[in-house]
């Protein structure tokens, strides 16, 4: 091989390696200049276009070099790389087949192929892809972090773990992992040297390392700053600003066009709570568009919001690049994002700019650390404005509560008797139906001794899988409460869950991470909520429920307080009877259910939001005056 070749080839490498994609792609044009035709020159021009976001080109370079190279798998295995990216599926999956059958023991085609098959949930299939990865490779970090995603997906949650600690053993830093290890251990109930891994994790993140998805670390941390940094870090690495994007022309149209994005368009807690409010939109005065990009449900709910967005558009199947390019040509005048970083969500789309104003709503709580989002819509509880700090959109401050919530909603008529579903029938009933990776160590620590001052009283609880239930079971007869005092609950279909509240006395919330939609549905079935005030987002969702339904009193400030007020409102019947008796009148008054107002609230926002931008002002915070009820 030429002498120069092999140093511009070796220098390039090095830069490749470091992250330092413009100075590898100078020297391997000179390279090009010297070898025109050399496969790996052609191949490494490919990787630098694909870390570039120039999905085609990278393509067009893949190609060619493995026509110079036609039995290079490796080369195979970079294409089908950019073919995962584009959501081009089935077209990655065969040329991962083809890098194999080059490669054989290539184990990065066979984790790669695995991760194409996660997300055609052939989930089987993906482990024993991940599988022959690892065989091949047994300290192949990613190949473990791979299989437990598959697992975790799976709720196999004890086999996640297993293949998360391994992977943690070989690369502690390798990005995602550890939150994601910690949240595992959470949805079991695992609190073995749970404060070790958070602040393991809090320092690693100090440090600027990405180790968790944003949205793993809400039920553990209650550090507003750790929450921002660790947001902007997942969103600098897998969903930074597309440097390649057009601005949007300006242009006016006699309706403000919105998009709303989301997964969540069916039968799921996020329809529930806004179906009414796309309904009520003033289509006088908005063009409403759903883009949906997530399973396709043709259930009752999914046929309720067809029917209130003036178009439905299902993006389900489009690569980023193809979706950005559909909905930009519909000039949306604001895109407002369901998801932000939770499951199956699609920041991607938001870093193309798909309108001159992006939103973050409702479906992540917190900021989305991302530059091209310019606003979240919140409210003075929870967001202060001594913490405006800790977000990087502007705040779009509703004089209530920020969250939506479906007047309409149906509770059965039938509910049960206690004893039918295992409650004893004079007890009294705490209840915390939140998902059992938002329980801690301490508020458990409180909850067991609020069941020990009041005699006789049960704890029902979410079921969330087996092993969290016995772990649970487990460390309360740790700390002297037996079993029977924990009563478990399996899911249901939203109207009788909803009926079910009525047989509980006191929904008791955790912290850091509240009860968010679970906390909206106690409230609409009547069942008070007491709640422990948090200093993020997560941790006052259920503080800015209970103020917008005029029961401020039932917001704790510290741990001390809650279980005291937990207590006494216990050991006090007519007290809570009065709460109750409260909280049935202000459901059907106050603003937290009144879906039309907050509608009319999040309509005077855009309408405001839209002017500035009309008048070439930047974003800035946004307080909606109180509508009409």
């Amino acid at each position: 091989m030429n002498p120069q070749l092999i140093f511009f080839l070796n220098q390039s490498l090095q830069y490749l390696r470091s992250g330092n994609f413009n100075s590898a792609e100078l020297l391997l044009k000179q390279a090009q200049k010297v070898a025109p035709k050399d496969p790996e020159v052609l191949r490494l021009i490919g990787i630098i276009k694909f870390n570039q976001k120039n999905y085609e080109e990278a393509i067009g370079f893949f190609e060619k070099a493995s026509k110079q190279a036609p039995k290079n798998g490796v080369i195979f295995s970079n294409m089908a790389n950019v073919l995962l990216e584009l959501k081009r599926y089935e077209e990655a999956l065969a040329t991962y087949s083809k890098a194999i059958a080059l490669a054989p023991n290539y184990a990065e085609a066979y984790s790669n192929m695995g991760n194409v098959l996660f997300e055609l949930e052939r989930y089987e299939e993906a482990l024993d892809a991940h599988a022959k990865a690892i065989a091949l490779a047994p300290n192949y970090a990613e190949a473990y972090s791979n299989m437990g995603n598959v697992l975790f997906k799976n709720e196999r949650y004890e086999e996640a773990i297993s293949f998360f600690s391994n992977a943690l053993n070989l690369n502690s830093d390798y990005p995602n992992l550890l939150g994601r290890y910690i949240f595992s251990k959470m949805h079991i109930s695992d609190w073995t040297d749970l404060d070790g891994l958070v602040n393991l994790a809090s320092e690693k993140i100090k440090l600027s390392k990405n180790i968790s998805p944003p949205f793993d670390l809400l039920p553990v941390i209650n550090v507003p700053e750790l929450l921002l940094e660790a947001s902007r870090l997942w969103t600098n690495e897998k969903f930074p600003a597309n440097p390649n994007v057009t601005i949007i022309p300006k242009v006016t149209h006699q309706k403000i066009k919105v998009g709303y994005f989301s997964s969540d368009f069916y039968n799921h807690a996020t329809a529930h709570l806004m179906a009414e409010f796309f309904e009520l939109h003033d289509k006088n005065l908005f063009e409403v568009i759903g883009f949906s990009f997530g399973p396709n449900f043709e259930d009752k709910s999914r046929e309720r919001l067809r029917r209130a967005f003036d178009q439905f558009i299902d993006i389900s199947q489009m690569s980023e690049n193809s979706a950005s390019e559909l909905v930009r040509s519909l000039e949306i005048d604001i895109a407002v994002d369901l998801k932000g970083h939770t499951q199956h969500a699609r920041t991607k789309l938001f870093s193309n700019r798909l309108a001159p104003i992006q939103i973050n709503y409702l479906g992540y709580p917190g900021s989305l650390g991302a530059p091209y989002i310019d606003y979240i819509i919140a409210d003075p509880t929870l967001i202060p404005k001594t913490s405006q700090s800790f977000y990087t959109e502007k705040i779009i401050y509703l004089p209530n509560s920020y969250q939506v919530n479906d007047s309409k909603r149906s509770i059965a008529n039938n509910v049960p008797a206690r004893l039918e579903v295992g409650l004893p029938e004079n007890s009294f009933v705490f209840c915390c139906f939140n998902n059992n990776y938002k329980i801690t160590p301490t508020i458990f620590d409180g909850w067991v001794r609020i069941l020990k001052a009041v005699e006789g009283s049960v704890l029902w609880l979410l079921e969330g899988n087996p092993k969290a239930r016995e772990n649970l079971i487990k460390e309360a007869a740790a700390r002297g409460i037996s079993e029977d005092r924990l009563i478990f609950a399996g899911r249901l279909d939203s109207p009788d869950h909803l009926a079910r509240h009525r047989l509980a006395d006191l929904f008791i919330d955790t912290s850091p991470c509240n009860a968010h939609t679970t906390a909206s549905d106690a409230l609409w079935a009547g069942l008070p909520v007491l709640t422990l005030l948090g200093d993020t987002f997560a941790g006052r969702v259920a503080a800015s429920l209970l103020n917008a339904v005029g029961m401020p009193e039932l917001i704790a400030k510290d741990q001390n307080e809650y279980e005291s007020m937990a207590i006494s409102l216990a050991m006090n019947p007519e007290q809570l009877k009065a709460l109750r008796e409260r909280l049935e009148v202000n459901k059907l008054s106050s603003p937290l259910f009144q879906t039309h107002s907050t509608t009319r609230c999040i309509e005077s926002a855009y309408s405001a939001i839209y002017d500035r931008y009309q008048s070439d002002l930047a974003p800035d915070h946004i307080y909606v005056p109180p509508q009409p009820q």
